[in-house]
């Protein structure tokens, strides 16, 4: 038995984390219908930055399927993000890139139904993580990245209180063929706690 396998899978486990305004609960096999039923009238303005194909019901088969399976293996959590007055799913985040031998992870995959966008439903969403990620986690450091093209990502990254870092050039192949380049931002434990308060009381207003 590979016995720090078992203990990086134990300890990044699929988990709830509960803020004010949402919820953040773990994906599951039901998500790729959910998933789809949310934001399959919106799928260009919602899924135009991601790297891969999010346009059929197969194509959201196959994400929550990754997902799972890197969940297994203590690499990913991730999580469908839920309004709590309403009950709605409104977006979804995850936990990816899980470095537990460096004590890093990176936040993405983020997306936000229409009508949730631009509201406290992202600010919050970071902070639970964010915060479960320093404190629980006792990471050293978040790491985020997004499409170069993506200003309103980057600029939201910014307001989080992230440091941009630099620009990995012709980075990815997206599912449509494009060469992207992407921006990448961290946030360290040394900084969270300032970081913290902002946070805190923005997602109090």
């Amino acid at each position: 038995m590979d016995v720090n396998k078992d203990q990086a899978t134990a300890e990044f486990a699929p988990l709830t984390l509960e803020g004010n305004a949402i919820r953040l609960e773990p994906i599951g096999p039901e998500h790729s219908t959910l998933f789809w039923d949310a934001t399959k009238e919106a799928l260009d303005e919602v899924f135009r930055w991601f790297p891969w194909s999010m346009r059929t019901m197969d194509d959201f088969r196959g994400y929550v399927d990754r997902v799972l399976t890197e969940q297994e293996t203590g690499l990913s959590v991730g999580f469908a993000t839920i309004e709590r007055k309403s009950g709605q799913i409104v977006g979804s985040t995850r936990f990816m890139n899980i470095d537990r031998p460096n004590r890093h992870v990176e936040i993405g995959s983020t997306w936000i139904v229409p009508p949730w966008q631009r509201t406290a439903v992202n600010t919050e969403a970071k902070y639970l993580m964010l915060r479960h990620a320093f404190e629980h986690w006792k990471c050293l450091r978040v790491e985020f990245k997004t499409d170069a093209l993506n200003q309103q990502s980057r600029s939201a990254i910014l307001r989080l209180g992230a440091k941009e870092e630099g620009t990995f050039r012709n980075h990815i192949i997206t599912w449509s063929g494009r060469v992207r380049d992407s921006v990448y931002f961290s946030i360290l434990n040394t900084e969270w706690p300032e970081i913290k308060l902002r946070l805190a009381n923005r997602c109090l207003r």
